[in-house]
């Protein structure tokens, strides 16, 4: 289970969590403004057909590596306000 990744601004900021442009450039990412959104799990098998590889990874791999502990822990925190809420839904993604 993950939480997903958005370019879409959150209506409401306590519900999401904004990724860092030094984090989004540490891991890779494009620079274009990214949310943690906490109200939503995808579930789905890990590896499967949900995971894409990193673009130009000569060994495939998917992993983009590792969030910053406070980011981890703002998006935890966030996550489980919204489960004590009951605002969180659950997706299943594989098939």
């Amino acid at each position: 289970m993950v939480l997903p990744v958005t370019h879409t601004p959150p209506p409401d900021p306590r519900l999401a969590v904004e990724i860092p442009a030094a984090t989004k450039a540490r891991l890779g990412l494009d620079d274009t403004r990214s949310w943690i959104v906490v109200t939503e799990i995808n579930r789905f098998e890990w590896p499967g057909p949900d995971l894409r590889p990193i673009p130009g990874d000569p060994l495939g791999r998917n992993a983009y590596g590792l969030l910053p502990a406070a980011l981890f822990n703002e998006g935890r925190t966030k996550w489980l306000a919204a489960y004590d809420a009951s605002k969180i839904s659950q997706v299943e993604r594989s098939e």
